[in-house]
């Protein structure tokens, strides 16, 4: 069932070691660097309970006549894929911002790995069976599930073997109540998530069958063994004033440490079977990848209402240089825009019966709006000027001598004061030129995969054969150079 925002907390309050800041964090609902994301979380499950947003967020599951989280439905029509994008939309317009690490955006990962059931079926039929009880099990429990993927790695020149083994998370052993796994992982969200889908980064175990750092499990984050070791957070560094999508919107990174930890045999997806990790590796983001870019549209419109607001104040939109830089935001954001329509509309049955996004346009959809997001924001900088990076704190603005020079010389016109001002270059500040936006960029480029990545999958799903046909035939070349070359 739909869980509430403070069940959700709950869920957090179970014994999970987390430290931040080489602090060992009590409680997590309420400690300051992790408070304003939890509580935006528990919002996210709080809508799902009001009359405003209830259809939006929910639907009643047929099986279980039951309210569902939308996000967590395996997508089987258009609609619901339109459904998902909605109840997006209605969670980004709520809280005012964005937030990328919520669970719709990753369950989409195991979803991935049900596609591969022939490959699984080949270690043990039970295991395509765990990860079907898992897709399950995630939308009627209504937990917040993250997604487990990037290693320390150590020297990737060398094997694992020939180094400190515990670089990449590995199988110690086996027992009767299932594996034991030790090394470490790192993931966004996972001090405050109840679960995660673990599994390998690399393949390098070249044409070994059996090895044991290729395996996939869920992990609980609340398991004996399991250390939260968490990078310092962005919340409480500085006032909400000044920094008002850093103090909110900071989701925390997590080195997570798998001290010897048990995961039963319920939990384990797959192990020591490299065919199936190397599955899971070139399919990962076949469904996750949509919600993702969906969430850089929100960037995009943060740029272009931060900047247009700046440039209105004193009337620079009616410069045709000013608007040229507009128009190419513009452009930034309906093209992703039509990645994700188009994706939708052309939607493909997956192998497990699932409709999944058209693959070749969410994939160049993805390439394009975390390659050019840089220079878009760049643009936005641009036009939002150097005021973003001089302007005061609110302290300036409130001191009884200082106030009055801020509020003549930040003051515009009668609907631009001084206030409303501060306000708008805090903002587009934090959006573009803080530390915080510098964190943003670097996190966008590599969440879901590096740039390589984004680019081989674009490589592995697009049709290549398309434009070898038309060359073919308007070149008036024979049918063999059709053939594929040998390698």
């Amino acid at each position: 069932m739909i869980r509430t925002g403070d069940e959700y907390r709950d869920t957090l309050r179970d014994g999970r070691e987390v430290w931040i800041n080489g602090e060992k964090v009590d409680d997590v609902p309420s400690h300051p660097a992790f408070k304003p994301i939890v509580d935006i979380r528990a919002r996210i499950y709080d809508m799902a309970h009001e009359p405003e947003y209830r259809d939006v967020m929910s639907y009643v599951d047929p099986g279980t006549n039951e309210p569902n989280n939308i996000g967590y439905k395996p997508p089987t029509t258009q609609d619901d894929w339109q459904d998902k994008r909605r109840a997006v939309d209605a969670v980004m317009n709520d809280i005012g911002g964005v937030v990328i690490r919520v669970g719709d955006e990753t369950i989409g990962e195991v979803w991935s790995l049900w596609d591969g059931k022939d490959v699984l079926d080949e270690i043990d039929p039970q295991f395509s069976a765990h990860v079907e009880h898992h897709v399950w099990h995630a939308l009627r429990a209504d937990a917040f599930h993250v997604s487990a993927n990037t290693d320390p790695k150590g020297d990737r020149s060398k094997r694992p073997q020939e180094q400190d083994p515990d670089m990449l998370l590995h199988m110690v052993k086996e027992t009767d109540k299932g594996i034991i796994v030790r090394g470490a992982k790192y993931e966004t969200a996972a001090a405050y998530a109840n679960q995660a889908f673990v599994k390998p980064t690399i393949a390098n175990w070249g044409d070994e069958k059996l090895s044991d750092y290729a395996l996939g499990f869920i992990a609980e984050m609340g398991w004996p063994g399991m250390k939260h070791i968490c990078r310092t957070g962005f919340a409480g560094r500085a006032p909400a004033a000044d920094y008002p999508i850093a103090n909110r919107f900071d989701e925390v990174d997590t080195l997570i440490v798998f001290d010897d930890v048990l995961v039963p045999w319920e939990n384990v997806l797959f192990y020591r079977h490299t065919k199936a990790a190397t599955f899971i590796r070139s399919t990962l983001h076949r469904y996750s990848a949509f919600p993702f870019v969906q969430r850089i549209l929100y960037l995009a419109d943060m740029m272009i209402g931060a900047a247009l607001f700046n440039v209105r104040q004193t009337g620079l939109d009616k410069q045709q240089a000013v608007r040229e830089k507009l128009a190419e935001l513009a452009c930034y954001r309906e093209t992703i825009n039509a990645h994700l329509t188009a994706a939708i509309a052309t939607a493909e049955e997956s192998p497990a019966g699932l409709l999944m996004p058209n693959q070749s346009l969410l994939f160049t959809g993805r390439v394009h709006a975390c390659s050019r997001l840089p220079a878009m924001m760049h643009l936005a900088r641009e036009l939002c000027g150097g005021q973003i990076c001089i302007t005061p704190d609110i302290a300036a603005f409130q001191d009884p001598e200082t106030k009055p020079y801020l509020d003549k010389y930040y003051s515009v016109n009668e609907a631009w004061v001084a206030d409303d001002r501060r306000k708008l270059l805090a903002f587009a500040r934090d959006l573009l030129n803080s530390d915080y936006a510098g964190h943003r960029v670097t996190f966008e480029l590599f969440a879901q995969s590096p740039p390589f990545a984004h680019l081989n999958a674009v490589y592995n799903n697009f049709d290549f054969s398309g434009p070898l046909e038309f060359v073919q035939k308007a070149a008036d070349l024979s049918d063999r150079v059709m053939d594929k070359p040998k390698p």
